[in-house]
């Protein structure tokens, strides 16, 4: 029998959490939204998540995807958005569940992903755990000069966590670009995959450019050489945001 499978589009503030996955002996947002699900289903309900997120990393548009024998209609969808809401601790948002085509997956069917990472330039109390302050001049166009040869690179190895499961560090940039707001200083990057660290890594390597630690040539030998202890350090996680996720327009029904 073809089982439903419908998206849920829900967004999370990842302090309390050790990551989206299911791990022993620490919280996860995966853990706590299959519990709601189950219970207010009242069957045992498998969800999938559109990838990994590390401790203390924040969603403003994350995807999970489970699959039902019997199908949800729009009021049923909208009434499940409802009682998962009230059942959920007030750090995990559900958006929207929408029905998918079968075969559709969070994960694999993702087109593009972007995120966002915050850093306050201005110590602020309303952005603390969702801010990485930092202090000190920095070079901001030559941040951006950097965050442009990211579009020329296919090898991330020398940003990524070692010892990962993935079989390829091949990724492609899309975007790259840090923009001043106010006292704040935010790195977009959308791409179509992203291993496991690899922006926070990105984003360390990229300041100490713009601290002129490193050189533009400095910065092209790093990647080139494929080795993550020559890159910068990651930074704090309370700054880096899942911000979008992209999905073919032909998977939803």
């Amino acid at each position: 029998m073809e089982l439903n499978r419908y998206f849920i589009r829900l967004a999370f503030n990842g302090t309390a959490y050790h990551g989206w996955q299911i791990q022993k002996n620490a919280n996860s947002v995966q853990q706590s939204l299959t519990t709601a699900l189950t219970l207010l289903l009242h069957e045992p309900i498998e969800l999938t998540g559109a990838g990994r997120t590390d401790a203390g990393v924040h969603a403003w548009d994350y995807y999970a995807h489970f699959d039902l024998e019997h199908q949800l209609e729009g009021s049923d969808r909208k009434n499940l958005v409802f009682k998962l809401n009230g059942f959920l601790p007030e750090d995990i948002v559900i958006d929207n569940i929408l029905p998918v085509k079968p075969g559709a997956n969070t994960r694999f069917s993702a087109k593009s992903r972007t995120y966002r990472y915050v850093i306050s330039t201005c110590k602020n109390p309303f952005l603390a755990g969702y801010a990485y302050y930092l202090y000190g001049k920095l070079n901001l166009d030559l941040m951006n000069e950097g965050a442009a040869i990211l579009l020329e690179t296919k090898d991330f190895t020398s940003f990524s966590k070692v010892n990962t499961d993935t079989k390829t560090n091949i990724c492609t940039v899309y975007y790259a670009r840090w923009d001043k707001e106010g006292d704040e200083l935010i790195f977009t990057i959308k791409a179509n995959r992203f291993l496991r660290n690899m922006v926070r890594a990105i984003v360390g390597t990229l300041l100490e450019l713009g601290r002129e630690r490193i050189t533009l040539e400095d910065f092209k030998q790093i990647i080139a050489i494929k080795n993550r202890s020559d890159a910068g350090g990651s930074v704090p996680a309370c700054g880096l945001f899942l911000a979008n996720i992209e999905y073919p327009e032909e998977i939803f029904i």
